[in-house]
């Protein structure tokens, strides 16, 4: 698949594609359905799908920090894209100058001098250009004029009810991980690279691998019991993960820390998956580090036993997650606590 980055890199390879415009938040069924309809096109005429995506998302550019939460990184999305069988991504910087052209500058621009488009697929409520002047109808017409044909999207339903980034987000700030599931067509999951930071996890026996995640709002803020599967191997290791803002010594920027259970190994700069299975707790602020410590086991507890009730056979066992094979199991015992000030995996970037 080949991204392209910048309307500026298709100035001189005209193609004939066929196309869809979008967040792609989450790349969920809904997503999967419309980039089918993509599929189905290209092969009846011969084209490549093209994928257009805004970096910021619109939502982003105009609410900031009031934007909802993004299910996925632009890194993750195009790798999902990827995964979908699309041929190529173009990501345009949503911009001041973007945001200022008019519906039919956007057409001619981006849609024909751009990408050459023969066959559009776009919601019939998609809007488009300053002022989201644009609409599909005048895609239709625009198209009549310029030789591409425009389709709209098929609503796609689970439980009688549509599938859009907004349920999925709803499904996982409730922590409904099986329906989250169901309506992404795979478990949830936070990727990324582990940072060296402060360590001090370490020091009580709970060292933690820590991903930094994008600013802003988050989906999920708490502790959770989660899976961590480790770039290059098939298996995935029991582990308790705080996601947020580590109220007790505070952060620039939100971090999910990853305290695999039973794992004596070196993660620094080793890329992790994580999926979150059950929360815990909401993420709090301790007055001591003696309660940290006490909460530390607790949850370390709670994580256990979860586990514990789930795993059989080698397999983490969930009814719409799947079957996650397991590197270790994780045991019965309490982790050691070792009698020393320091941060708790939940509330510390503890390396």
């Amino acid at each position: 698949m080949e991204v392209i980055r910048g309307l500026h890199n298709l100035r001189e390879k005209r193609w004939g594609t066929v196309a869809t415009i979008g967040n792609f938040d989450g790349v969920h069924l809904g997503h999967r359905a419309v980039l089918d309809q993509c599929r189905d096109q290209a092969a009846q005429l011969g084209l490549p799908v093209s994928v257009v995506v805004f970096e910021p998302q619109p939502r982003e550019y105009f609410a900031g920090d009031q934007a909802p939460p993004r299910l996925t990184r632009l890194r993750d999305k195009v790798s999902l894209l990827g995964e979908c069988g699309i041929d190529r991504v173009l990501v345009l910087p949503f911009n001041e100058h973007l945001r200022c052209l008019t519906a039919m500058e956007f057409i001619d621009q981006v849609l024909v001098e751009g990408l050459g488009v023969r066959h559009l697929v776009v919601g019939d409520d998609f809007r488009f250009g300053c002022d989201r002047s644009g609409d599909f109808h005048l895609l239709s017409v625009a198209g009549e004029h310029h030789g591409f044909a425009v389709e709209h999207t098929r609503t796609f339903c689970i439980d009688d009810e549509r599938v859009s980034s907004t349920r999925v987000r709803t499904t996982l700030a409730c922590g409904n991980f099986t329906a989250a599931a169901r309506l992404m067509g795979r478990p949830y999951a936070y990727r990324g690279r582990v940072v060296r930071d402060q360590q001090r996890g370490r020091t009580i026996g709970v060292p933690t691998a820590n991903l930094l995640l994008s600013r802003g709002a988050l989906v999920l803020r708490g502790v959770y019991a989660v899976m961590v599967q480790i770039e290059g191997e098939a298996e995935f290791y029991p582990a308790v993960a705080n996601v947020g803002w580590r109220p007790t010594v505070g952060s620039s920027r939100p971090v999910l820390e990853a305290h695999l259970l039973d794992y004596d190994g070196d993660l620094y700069d080793r890329h992790l998956t994580v999926v979150p299975c059950i929360k815990l707790r909401n993420e709090m602020s301790f007055d001591s580090f003696e309660s940290l410590k006490t909460q530390i086991q607790d949850d370390i507890r709670q994580a256990r036993e979860y586990f514990e009730q789930h795993v059989q056979g080698g397999f983490l066992r969930d009814e719409a997650q799947g079957l996650f094979p397991l590197a270790s199991a994780p045991c019965a015992r309490e982790a050691v606590t070792h009698d020393s000030s320091a941060g708790h995996p939940a509330d510390h970037d503890d390396g």
